[in-house]
Protein backbone atom coordinates (compact mmCIF):
# COMPACT_ATOMS: atom_id res chain seq x y z
CA UNK A 1 0.00 0.00 0.00
CA UNK A 2 0.98 3.40 -0.79
CA UNK A 3 0.96 6.48 1.21
CA UNK A 4 0.84 9.46 -1.01
CA UNK A 5 1.19 12.89 0.96
CA UNK A 6 0.00 16.13 0.19
CA UNK A 7 2.13 18.76 0.68
CA UNK A 8 1.52 22.45 -0.03
CA UNK A 9 4.84 24.31 -1.23
CA UNK A 10 5.69 26.72 1.21
CA UNK A 11 6.22 30.62 -0.18
CA UNK A 12 7.40 33.45 1.09
CA UNK A 13 6.74 36.75 -0.32
CA UNK A 14 7.64 40.63 0.15
CA UNK A 15 5.40 43.80 0.02
CA UNK A 16 6.40 47.42 1.08
CA UNK A 17 5.41 50.54 -0.52
CA UNK A 18 7.47 54.26 -0.71
CA UNK A 19 6.29 57.15 -2.07
CA UNK A 20 2.75 56.01 -3.06
CA UNK A 21 4.51 52.88 -5.05
CA UNK A 22 4.71 49.03 -4.44
CA UNK A 23 7.94 46.74 -4.82
CA UNK A 24 7.04 44.40 -7.39
CA UNK A 25 9.24 41.97 -9.97
CA UNK A 26 8.68 41.56 -13.63
CA UNK A 27 9.98 38.26 -14.29
CA UNK A 28 9.37 35.13 -17.01
CA UNK A 29 7.29 32.43 -15.63
CA UNK A 30 6.66 29.74 -17.75
CA UNK A 31 7.08 31.49 -20.37
CA UNK A 32 4.71 34.86 -19.79
CA UNK A 33 6.08 38.04 -18.69
CA UNK A 34 4.58 38.20 -15.34
CA UNK A 35 4.37 41.11 -12.24
CA UNK A 36 4.48 39.47 -8.94
CA UNK A 37 5.75 40.58 -5.45
CA UNK A 38 9.23 39.62 -3.98
CA UNK A 39 8.55 36.11 -3.62
CA UNK A 40 9.95 31.93 -3.33
CA UNK A 41 10.06 28.83 -1.73
CA UNK A 42 11.05 28.39 2.27
CA UNK A 43 14.34 26.85 2.05
CA UNK A 44 14.95 23.58 4.22
CA UNK A 45 16.80 24.95 7.65
CA UNK A 46 15.87 28.15 7.49
CA UNK A 47 12.67 30.49 9.31
CA UNK A 48 10.41 32.11 7.26
CA UNK A 49 11.43 35.55 8.28
CA UNK A 50 14.69 34.30 6.88
CA UNK A 51 13.50 33.36 3.90
CA UNK A 52 11.99 36.59 2.90
CA UNK A 53 14.86 38.79 3.71
CA UNK A 54 16.88 36.05 1.31
CA UNK A 55 14.17 36.20 -1.49
CA UNK A 56 13.49 39.91 -1.58
CA UNK A 57 17.26 40.74 -1.97
CA UNK A 58 17.73 37.64 -4.75
CA UNK A 59 14.82 38.95 -6.60
CA UNK A 60 15.22 42.73 -6.28
CA UNK A 61 18.61 43.11 -5.18
CA UNK A 62 17.14 45.48 -2.02
CA UNK A 63 17.90 44.98 1.56
CA UNK A 64 14.34 43.91 3.10
CA UNK A 65 13.59 44.61 6.81
CA UNK A 66 10.58 42.09 7.60
CA UNK A 67 8.23 44.69 10.62
CA UNK A 68 5.13 42.53 10.30
CA UNK A 69 3.42 39.49 9.04
CA UNK A 70 0.93 40.93 6.62
CA UNK A 71 -1.19 37.86 5.97
CA UNK A 72 -1.23 33.83 5.09
CA UNK A 73 -2.79 32.81 2.19
CA UNK A 74 -3.45 29.46 0.14
CA UNK A 75 -3.81 29.48 -3.06
CA UNK A 76 -4.50 26.78 -6.36
CA UNK A 77 -3.48 27.47 -9.58
CA UNK A 78 -5.15 25.02 -11.12
CA UNK A 79 -7.84 23.39 -9.10
CA UNK A 80 -8.08 20.16 -11.12
CA UNK A 81 -4.36 19.64 -10.23
CA UNK A 82 -3.06 19.25 -6.11
CA UNK A 83 -0.97 22.06 -5.98
CA UNK A 84 -1.13 24.17 -3.37
CA UNK A 85 0.79 27.00 -2.42
CA UNK A 86 0.53 28.86 1.04
CA UNK A 87 2.19 32.10 1.21
CA UNK A 88 3.16 34.26 4.22
CA UNK A 89 3.45 37.98 3.54
CA UNK A 90 5.41 39.99 5.02
CA UNK A 91 4.98 43.72 5.29
CA UNK A 92 8.19 45.46 5.44
CA UNK A 93 10.66 48.06 4.72
CA UNK A 94 13.40 48.09 2.03
CA UNK A 95 16.82 49.64 2.58
CA UNK A 96 20.07 49.68 0.55
CA UNK A 97 20.14 48.48 -3.34
CA UNK A 98 22.98 46.14 -3.59
CA UNK A 99 25.12 44.91 -6.53
CA UNK A 100 24.78 41.84 -8.15
CA UNK A 101 22.86 39.40 -10.33
CA UNK A 102 18.96 38.93 -9.99
CA UNK A 103 17.44 35.85 -9.73
CA UNK A 104 17.15 33.39 -12.67
CA UNK A 105 13.97 34.56 -14.30
CA UNK A 106 13.87 37.97 -12.89
CA UNK A 107 13.78 40.59 -15.61
CA UNK A 108 13.76 43.85 -13.14
CA UNK A 109 12.61 45.26 -9.98
CA UNK A 110 9.99 47.84 -10.55
CA UNK A 111 8.25 50.51 -8.48
CA UNK A 112 4.59 50.98 -9.55
CA UNK A 113 1.22 52.87 -8.42
CA UNK A 114 -1.57 51.62 -7.44
CA UNK A 115 -3.50 52.69 -10.67
CA UNK A 116 -0.43 50.90 -12.52
CA UNK A 117 -1.12 47.54 -10.47
CA UNK A 118 -4.67 47.24 -11.08
CA UNK A 119 -4.17 48.22 -14.94
CA UNK A 120 -1.99 45.71 -15.02
CA UNK A 121 -3.73 43.05 -13.49
CA UNK A 122 -3.71 41.04 -16.94
CA UNK A 123 -0.32 40.28 -16.35
CA UNK A 124 0.16 39.27 -12.56
CA UNK A 125 1.72 36.03 -11.62
CA UNK A 126 -1.81 35.11 -9.38
CA UNK A 127 -4.44 37.09 -8.14
CA UNK A 128 -2.96 36.96 -5.19
CA UNK A 129 -0.82 40.02 -6.64
CA UNK A 130 -3.69 42.55 -6.17
CA UNK A 131 -4.81 40.87 -2.88
CA UNK A 132 -1.79 41.30 -1.03
CA UNK A 133 -1.56 44.98 -1.83
CA UNK A 134 -5.22 45.31 -0.87
CA UNK A 135 -4.62 43.75 2.72
CA UNK A 136 -1.66 45.55 2.77
CA UNK A 137 -3.67 49.19 2.22
CA UNK A 138 -6.11 47.84 4.90
CA UNK A 139 -3.93 46.94 7.93
CA UNK A 140 -1.03 47.34 9.63
CA UNK A 141 -0.37 42.97 9.68
CA UNK A 142 0.64 41.40 12.53
CA UNK A 143 3.26 41.28 15.13
CA UNK A 144 6.50 39.33 13.85
CA UNK A 145 6.14 37.40 17.32
CA UNK A 146 3.10 35.86 16.16
CA UNK A 147 5.50 33.41 14.40
CA UNK A 148 6.86 30.99 17.45
CA UNK A 149 10.76 31.48 17.92
CA UNK A 150 10.91 28.08 19.26
CA UNK A 151 9.75 26.66 16.53
CA UNK A 152 11.12 28.49 14.02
Amino acid sequence: MTNNVWKPNTTVASICERDGKYLLVRENASGRIVYNQPAGHLDPGETLVEAVIRETLEETRYRFTPQSLQGIYRFRPDPAKDQTYLRFLFRGEVGERVEGELDQGIIAAEWLSYDEVVAGRAQHRSPMVLQCIEDFNNGPGYPLDIISKVFA
